[in-house]
């Protein structure tokens, strides 16, 4: 059997800056905001594409517990440095009114760049995902798991979402900001490279014609990452819950070392057509948990926690092997309590029913996304 891979795990979160009188979204991130947090914690606190926004990223760990805690650190730094400058932090992918037209750009190159070439539909990118990045090497195997994770990305889609509202109503989907992201190009599932090679000749076609800078202008929903040896997961949405968030990098994580075992007896996962995964994603998009998602062995749609438990007895020997059984089946109980979106709408709807107004019942959402990102 070939040498197991590292799979070290590190996640990145953007989080939403709002004011905390109004829970307003905030247009520029206060002076100093930024400084402050990165004197805590060097280089794991970083601007993003628009000033409201702030993005974390764990260091590469083996342990979940070393995971949770440092998500638990990071966002307890980031509240409490904000909160000196009147400002609170949301860990959701969108707001519930703001409007993009209002936000500007951080002053980084690389964004400025991207500005200029995207215009307004890059300047619509008022949203925050959850970044999962797991080291699998070498670099062949890495391509192998790619072409083959891509089944399991609506599952992790739908117990994450949080992005229900956009610019004051309610979207109808559970997963707004996948539609918002949709509208960049190179987004969506990857193409499948049957090495490494194949890969780096297409995205070189595009560098030397100057349409990217490199790949990480790539925006997969799972990608190799061009800084890491690791294949970094993108579809998540921000979840408002901590312990949502390592649940969900514990169950990809547990699938990729499935994959491998499954390599390692000369087997492989079944690969499905981008046409049929896309549906999955829709439907995850859409609907999250609500409806389940498609089973193509079956040729039906299987309600989720049914789903789930395949997914979770699948990948039992992997959480053994972590030691990260009890983060795998938090997914159980986000089956039962629903996800951040659930718990938005649940808000405006109480709010709405004793009374609010509309910005009113909005307010509440925010304060409620408040609560919960602090929530540990």
């Amino acid at each position: 059997m070939a040498s197991e891979p590292a799979f070290t795990i590190g996640v990145e979160e953007e989080y939403l800056l709002v004011d905390l009188d109004t829970g307003e979204l905030v247009d520029a991130a206060p002076e100093g905001l930024i400084e402050d947090c990165d004197h805590a914690f060097p280089d794991q606190v970083h601007p993003e594409l628009l000033q409201c926004q702030i993005e974390i990223g764990t260091r590469p760990r083996q342990q979940m517990a070393d995971v949770h805690q440092d998500l638990v650190d990071l966002r307890s730094i980031v509240g409490e440095v904000a909160s000196r400058y009147g400002v609170g932090v949301i860990a959701s992918s969108t707001h519930p009114w703001a409007s993009w037209r209002t936000q500007r750009y951080s002053v980084q190159e690389r964004y400025r760049l991207l500005s200029e070439h995207m215009q307004a539909v890059m300047q619509r990118m008022t949203i925050c995902g959850m970044h999962v990045h797991v080291g699998v090497e070498p670099d062949a195997l890495r391509f192998d798991l790619l072409n083959q994770v891509t089944y399991i990305l609506p599952h992790l889609l739908a117990l994450s979402t949080s992005s229900p509202f956009l610019e004051g109503r309610d979207t109808g989907l559970k997963s707004f900001r996948i539609a918002l992201y949709s509208e960049l190009p190179r987004t969506g599932l990857p193409e499948q490279y049957d090495n490494e090679a194949d890969y780096q000749r297409e995205v070189d076609v595009l560098v030397e014609t100057g349409v990217i800078q490199d790949a990480s202008r790539i925006w997969w929903d799972i990608r190799p990452s061009i800084r890491y040896p690791t294949l970094e997961m993108r579809i998540s949405d921000v979840c408002t819950l901590v312990e949502d968030a390592v649940c969900i990098a514990a169950i990809y994580r547990c699938w990729l070392r499935m994959l491998w075992r499954l390599k390692c007896n000369n087997q492989r996962w079944r690969r499905y057509s981008n046409f049929l995964i896309s549906q999955n994603r829709w439907l995850a998009m859409r609907y999250g948990m609500e409806r389940g998602l498609i089973d193509f062995g079956k040729r039906a749609l299987v309600p989720y926690a049914e789903l789930l438990e395949e997914l979770l007895a699948i990948i039992e020997p992997d959480a053994e092997h972590f030691g990260c059984a009890a983060e795998v089946a938090h997914a159980r109980t986000i089956v039962e309590r629903g996800t951040s979106a659930d718990r938005q709408r649940a808000a405006y709807t109480v709010a709405k029913a004793a009374g609010a107004d509309e910005r009113a019942a909005l307010a509440a959402v925010v304060n409620g996304l408040r609560a919960e990102t602090l929530a540990f």
